[in-house]
């Protein structure tokens, strides 16, 4: 393989197949290398904490790409290798085989991992975060009826084993350390709407719970709560977050600052490298900020856009951001960045949902969140998001009318 010349990518989740796929679509006749490090193919991580823990029978998981499809491509799959190294001078990698290769230009898409509990944990303890196909069939292996299970973290990895949990006969508690669910994600009123679907199923929710430390006690887990309080589980799933795997970024000189640094185009400092996905802080002008998102679609989006920018297009990404996560027989759907400073407009479909429209100082459309039937959330936040990124600002008993349709807002 001469690799040259090669377009090399280092990371082989969403971010990553996506630009892999782009740069062949967009016409590279360079060699094109994707670099993995679990040996199987690239597969969706959603699924993880839903269908992969909950179904009756253990799914396979859903490959991003098919290997006729990389055949057909002519991507070159190298899986389970990491980058040791990256030299920006010699414009080459070292993989932990031994191999190096040279690039012409070099896209991280390194993605993120679990955050860590920093409490004492004791030895023996039953411990699970999820992150990996591997690590959902280890939590599958526990939970079943009778089974108690306690999730530490009420964020959205969270909630989610939490519903697969209960779903399959667990018993199932969530502690938050927060004064509320999902502090950092949606507005306080979605997030109660949310934690009561969650108790109306069966899920026990504590919040201000402040982990101390964990024991191991008869072979199972004791949470102790700095408050005092114990709880004792057969698996502790921990969802306290994700830390951005910045390491061979800095190792190799990029900046780094809540993610590997890039400006509006995807691109580093350094010309010949550009970073995609969970991993990467860019700046948004919708929001006049730099963020880091952790969500599918952001992921695959950015890594199309690096692809067309390493290939010279250099065109801003400034797709508004959109998330969507599954709450049993409902959905929550977000576009763009919700925050508690903006105003307020709900808009109540009765048995249906809720809508929440945030509007900025200057009345502008900042962000939407919508909690309900997925038949009458979707197509509402669709509209929402074509709003906000042509910067509009609609009337605020319009958007609050359940009778309005929010399309014939979109003018």
């Amino acid at each position: 393989m001469n690799s040259k010349t090669a377009m090399v990518i280092v990371g082989a989740g969403v971010a990553g197949t996506a630009a892999a796929m782009a740069l062949r679509e967009g016409g590279c006749g360079s060699p094109v290398i994707l670099i993995g490090n679990e040996a199987m193919l690239p597969y969706e991580r959603p699924p993880l904490s839903k269908a992969i823990i909950s179904d009756e029978t253990v799914p396979e998981p859903k490959l991003l790409i098919a290997p006729e499809r990389l055949a057909e491509l002519e991507i070159d799959y190298l899986g389970g290798r990491t980058v040791k190294w990256i030299d920006r001078a010699a414009h080459t990698v070292a993989l932990s085989n031994g191999a190096q290769l040279a690039y012409t230009r070099l896209l991280l898409t390194t993605g993120a991992r679990p955050r860590q509990l920093s409490v004492p944990v004791a030895p023996g303890s039953r411990i699970a975060t999820l992150r990996t196909y591997a690590d959902a069939l280890a939590i599958r292996r526990v939970i079943g009826p009778g089974c108690e299970v306690v999730v530490i973290g009420g964020g959205f990895i969270g909630l989610e084993v939490a519903a697969s949990a209960v779903s399959r006969g667990a018993s199932v508690s969530v502690l938050e350390a927060g004064t509320r669910l999902l502090t950092r994600a949606v507005p306080a009123r979605i997030a109660e709407l949310i934690r009561g679907k969650h108790e109306r199923s069966g899920v026990r929710i504590e919040t201000s719970a402040i982990v101390e430390r964990i024991d191991a006690k008869d072979g199972r887990s004791e949470i102790v709560l700095a408050d005092g309080r114990t709880h004792i589980a057969d698996l502790v799933v921990v969802g306290i977050g994700a830390v951005p795997n910045t390491e061979l970024a800095r190792a190799a000189g990029l900046t780094v600052d809540n993610g590997i640094v890039v400006d509006e185009t995807l691109a580093t400092p350094d010309p010949d490298i550009f970073a995609a996905g969970d991993c990467c802080s860019f700046p948004h002008r919708l929001y006049g900020e730099r963020v880091r998102l952790e969500v599918w679609r952001n992921a695959q989006r950015q890594g199309v856009a690096a692809a067309g920018n390493m290939l010279g297009a250099s065109q801003p990404y400034e797709d508004v951001p959109w998330f969507w996560s599954d709450q049993y027989d409902e959905t929550l759907q977000i576009a763009g960045l919700c925050r508690e400073q903006d105003v307020a407009v709900v808009r109540n479909l009765g048995a249906k949902g809720r809508l929440f429209f945030y509007l900025a100082a200057d009345r502008r459309l900042i962000s939407a969140c919508g909690f309900g039937s997925l038949s009458a959330v979707a197509k509402e936040i669709r509209f929402a998001e074509m709003m906000i990124g042509r910067r509009l600002a609609p009337d605020a008993e319009a958007l609050a009318d359940p009778t309005v349709s929010i399309k014939s807002l979109l003018i």
